[in-house]
């Protein structure tokens, strides 16, 4: 086993010589944290699934249009983390590069713009970007 929570995603993953691995690192990939690995090491396997239950839930509690979710993904901050535009004229990222995220895509209908969202212990995000996260716009960033 290459992970410590189970999900396969370092056999997947195309950057695992770059990290070394989940077990490998002891649940710190890229020298950051991954999200899953803590929950497992907090919370065993079964606390895994359900506090990614919990989240998926609150989530889609957050109404916002098109936007509902079935499952969530980890994902490698240096892929979502986006720099978004601030009011000043200038942008800012909110992600470490080096973290794993829970975080998922979701297409809204009858648009070429998509939302995006990551979430750990600490934050949650929605955004929403075009084609390959052109001009994004942060629709949500709450505490957790």
């Amino acid at each position: 086993m290459t992970s410590i929570c189970g999900k396969n995603c370092c056999n997947q993953c195309s950057h695992k010589e770059s990290c070394g691995g989940c077990v490998k690192t002891k649940g710190h990939p890229f020298g950051g944290q991954c999200v899953a690995a803590n929950w497992v090491q907090q919370f065993g396997k079964e606390g895994l699934e359900e506090r990614k239950q919990k989240l998926i839930k609150e989530i889609n509690a957050l109404k916002i249009p098109d936007l509902q979710i079935a499952d969530l993904n980890l994902l490698n901050g240096f892929y979502v983390n986006l720099e978004y535009p601030l009011r000043n004229g200038k942008t800012a990222k909110f992600l470490c590069d080096e973290n794993v995220y829970w975080g998922n895509q979701v297409e809204r209908p009858n648009s070429e713009r998509c939302y995006g969202l990551v979430a750990d212990d600490h934050f949650l995000l929605v955004c929403e970007y075009g084609c390959n996260g052109a001009e994004p716009e942060i629709i949500l960033y709450q505490k957790r």
